[in-house]
């Protein structure tokens, strides 16, 4: 990812990084999913959400419950 962004959500699960990246821009925060699935094995791999480092702790914060 280019500099200055920060990961701030990991998961195997497509439908989790969505909603993730739902709940971020309802806040305002622009969020980025990068997805490192195996294009081969679909089983293999994460979706990865990341914000500008600005807002990583707001962020960090609101996706908190979301991790568990």
């Amino acid at each position: 990812m280019e500099k200055g962004w920060k990961e701030v959500f990991l998961t195997a699960h497509e439908y989790k990084a969505a909603i993730a990246r739902d709940i971020l821009e309802n806040e305002g925060i622009k969020a980025v999913v990068m997805n490192q699935h195996d294009s081969a094995y679909q089983s293999f791999g994460n979706f990865i959400v990341y914000v500008d480092e600005l807002y990583e702790q707001r962020a960090l914060e609101l996706l908190k419950e979301l991790k568990n």
